[in-house]
């Protein structure tokens, strides 16, 4: 099932990074480098600052044929993949926490101290976004909108403290997926955001 979300996830980041692209007029090599960056730059940052080699789309790369071809065909149906705005930010928010779920599961194999494998878990889940936000030229969604690293510490604490207290992988994941993918869509629905700093004073 997780495989399943995962690639599903994968599909749609690498959709609406293409039409981010398009709105900023890239060609078709900017719409597939976005969309590579998006939906596979939180796992591969995951991958070097753990040293866990192959990064995960070089062992492979049938992902990156899956993620430019995502990127291509939404250029042939943009007109339609636009209206669907709802649909996706559902699909992001289960990316957030299966990929989330992904990359604790790369901390746990890797045998890190449980914060690095929660880190794992967020870096996995929120950096494929910041990446193309950065791209982009704008300042990425997770430092400006509804709660979105906050669901992805929650959605890996779930994950992680589950299994470290005997439950069985098969409950703990569907459960950290749901609770996390809920508070995901709340938060959107809610607006609920993290408080912010505003700092505006004029020092001269």
């Amino acid at each position: 099932m997780l495989e399943i979300a995962f690639y599903i996830a994968v599909t749609a980041e690498a959709m609406t990074a293409a039409l981010a692209a398009g709105r900023r007029k890239m060609d078709w090599f900017g719409v597939c480098l976005l969309a590579c960056v998006t939906a596979l730059g939180g796992g591969t940052i995951r991958d070097i600052f753990l040293a866990h080699y192959p990064l995960f789309w070089v062992k492979n790369p049938y992902v990156l044929l899956l993620v430019c071809g995502a990127a291509l065909l939404t250029i042939a149906i943009a007109r339609v993949v636009h209206r669907l705005h709802w649909p996706f930010l559902l699909l992001d928010a289960l990316g957030l926490v299966v990929f989330t779920i992904v990359g604790c599961n790369i901390g746990l194999e890797m045998g890190v101290h449980p914060i690095i494998v929660l880190v794992a878990g967020m870096v996995t889940g929120i950096f494929g976004g910041v990446l193309r936000d950065v791209l982009c030229n704008d300042v990425p969604l997770v430092f400006r909108a509804e709660l979105y690293a906050s669901v992805s510490i929650v959605t890996g604490a779930l994950y992680y403290f589950g299994l470290m207290a005997g439950l069985h992988a098969d409950l703990v994941v569907p459960g950290a997926i749901a609770i996390g993918f809920l508070l995901r869509v709340l938060a959107i629905v809610n607006k609920w955001e993290m408080p912010k700093f505003v700092y505006d004073r004029d020092l001269r």
